[in-house]
C-alpha cells in the first residue's frame, strides 16, 4: 500500500476491520494484533495506527478493555460507526 492515505482512511479501516469481525461491546480484539495487521498495510507505520486508535477512543467510537490491551466498537455509536466507514471508504 501507499503512505498517501489520510488519517481518516486509517481510522475508517480500523473501524471496518472491527465491524467485519463483529467486535462490539464485550467482544474485543487485541490491540497489538490490529496494529501489526494494519501497520503492514500503511507502510509499516504502527505509530500512525496507534494515534488513530487513540483519537477514536477519545471520540467515543472505541472502548478499551484489559487495561488498554484490547479494543472493541462502542455499541452506543453503531449508526455513527457505519456512516463513518461508508462515507470514508466509498
Amino acid at each position: 500500500m501507499n503512505e498517501m492515505y489520510t488519517d481518516a482512511w486509517v481510522k475508517a479501516v480500523v473501524l471496518d476491520k472491527l465491524f467485519k469481525r463483529g467486535c462490539w461491546g464485550g467482544r474485543y480484539t487485541p490491540l497489538d494484533s490490529l496494529v501489526r495487521w494494519l501497520g503492514r498495510r500503511v507502510r509499516r507505520n504502527g505509530g500512525r495506527v496507534r494515534r488513530a486508535i487513540k483519537q477514536l477512543v477519545n471520540d467515543g467510537y472505541l472502548i478499551l478493555h484489559k487495561r488498554g490491551k484490547a479494543i472493541s466498537l462502542n455499541p452506543a455509536k453503531s449508526r455513527e460507526v457505519a456512516e463513518f466507514i461508508e462515507s470514508t471508504l466509498s
